[in-house]
């Protein structure tokens, strides 16, 4: 069906200066100039045949026909505000599914995701914790968290958190028997290693303590998560993601070792299809996590020399 309509900048400007009954304080409203306010309605009116207003040395009335105008145009522009604000509040509203590590949404996501939903009480955030990537083609998710260099095809990323390595233990065992007061001291002590068991032998071998630490033995697990709960429980040293053990460093469950942190250009980025990047509901995910990245503390200082941990094995 067509529709003979006139501008809509002209209804506008009609409809602010009927409810102001003056063409500068609708102009104000519309931030324009009084002049373009009136030629607008002046161009309505030749566009309708008829005034709208009569105009006088300081003051205007509106005529019969701008007062039976006026109810039409006002119910108009409800509707379709209306109708704006149920599109805009379905788009903001709804379920956002989110693909992560396991040990990043149990040591970093789950400790704050509440605080999302008390700002976004209408958005539903549903975690799926796997160390297996998704596939947006084929899988119903909408974003993602991935430990990697940021650059994936066909998809948009952002940077969220940067990483230190370094050793950490729980306290009872860093005073114990054997105490753990600089690298060498590894020896007496168990290491824990993630499924790669990559980790550990590369960083003993950059401190050139392979003749006196055996960087092979120790018990591995299937996830970052695990080898620090084993930490935690007393079971050995781990080498731990500076992100991942910053609550446990916080608490007292873990402590940091030594005076080495080995930096690495590998990061934690958020993930998402082109098409899905601008959507409210995202949006307003990517920039709260976003704003909780900013409050992440950096554990331990930046070590200068490069130890090349980006070569980790791993990575996507």
């Amino acid at each position: 069906m067509s529709y003979q309509l006139p501008s809509l900048n002209a209804l506008r400007a009609f409809e602010a200066t009927a409810r102001h009954l003056s063409f500068k304080q609708a102009s104000h409203e519309l931030c324009v100039t009084p002049g373009a306010v009136s030629q607008q309605v002046k161009a309505l009116e030749e566009e309708l045949g008829t005034p709208l207003f009569r105009r006088f040395s300081r003051k205007i009335e509106m005529t019969e026909a701008g007062e039976q105008f006026l109810p039409h145009i006002q119910q108009a522009f409800k509707g379709i505000s209306e109708a704006t604000d149920t599109l805009m509040h379905r788009n903001q509203a709804g379920t956002i599914k989110v693909s992560l590590p396991p040990a990043f949404a149990i040591k970093w996501m789950a400790p704050r995701i509440t605080l999302f939903q008390k700002q976004y009480p209408d958005i539903d955030v549903h975690l799926h914790a796997s160390a297996r990537l998704v596939d947006f083609s084929k899988q119903d998710f909408d974003l993602a968290i991935r430990w990697g260099f940021g650059k994936y095809t066909g998809l948009r990323s952002e940077h969220l958190l940067s990483v230190n390595f370094f050793p950490v233990c729980s306290p009872d065992l860093k005073e114990g028997p054997y105490p753990l007061e600089k690298p060498e001291d590894l020896k007496y002590h168990t290491l824990l290693h993630d499924e790669n068991r990559n980790e550990w032998p590369l960083w003993i071998n950059t401190l050139d303590l392979g003749d006196v630490v055996d960087a092979t033995r120790g018990p591995s697990f299937s996830n970052d998560g695990m080898v620090l709960q084993a930490a935690i429980d007393g079971q050995g040293v781990a080498l731990g993601d500076s992100i991942l053990v910053e609550k446990d460093l916080h608490s007292g469950l873990l402590i940091k070792l030594f005076d080495i942190a080995f930096p690495t250009n590998v990061a934690y980025y958020v993930v998402c299809p082109e098409e899905k990047w601008n959507l409210p509901k995202i949006q307003y995910f990517r920039e709260w996590l976003m704003a909780e990245s900013k409050k992440t503390e950096m554990v331990g200082d930046h070590d200068t020399r490069d130890y090349r941990l980006q070569d980790l094995l791993g990575v996507v």
